[in-house]
């Protein structure tokens, strides 16, 4: 277990995913409890956590008011998109944009997608048409952070 899901308190929104390293800092400081935990896992007086909550509420509709949505970065359509390629469904570890931005594509939610590398070389500098590459989902702005991490625990 790498990754630790973090929780605003209510549990309801999620925040983050922090290494397990810093999700048992968090659980030392008593910023935060265990949420969800692994079966019969423990760390010194702690159960190993799968999720964690927040002892008080963090107000981060900042993040949505900045630029009235998500911004549309590499880490963020990986994370939508699960790190599974559009293309053939294969680990994704890179980004696509459906319309090249050397064809006046932007770096937009609907025109980009999760890839790999060898998809991504492959499609090159033309459309998923072009490249005889149809895409097996369609790109799509979030509607909220949740959407960005799916629950897979």
């Amino acid at each position: 277990m790498s990754e630790v899901l973090v929780l605003n308190a209510g549990g309801t929104e999620v925040l983050q995913r922090v290494s397990l390293k810093h999700a048992i800092g968090m659980l030392y400081r008593q910023v935060a409890r265990v949420r969800e935990q692994v079966p019969g896992e423990t760390f010194g007086p702690y159960p190993l956590p799968k999720s964690i909550e927040l002892v008080k509420y963090i107000y981060t509709r900042w993040v949505w008011e900045a630029t009235g949505r998500m911004p549309c970065t590499r880490e963020n359509v990986l994370r939508r998109d699960c790190h599974r390629c559009a293309y053939c469904g294969r680990s994704a570890t890179t980004v696509d944009h459906v319309l090249p931005r050397s064809r006046g594509g932007k770096n937009s939610w609907t025109n980009c997608v999760a890839a790999c590398y060898t998809c991504n070389q492959r499609k090159a500098n033309r459309t998923p048409t072009e490249a005889g590459m149809p895409l097996k989902i369609t790109p799509r702005q979030p509607n909220s952070i949740a959407e960005l991490w799916p629950r897979r625990m």
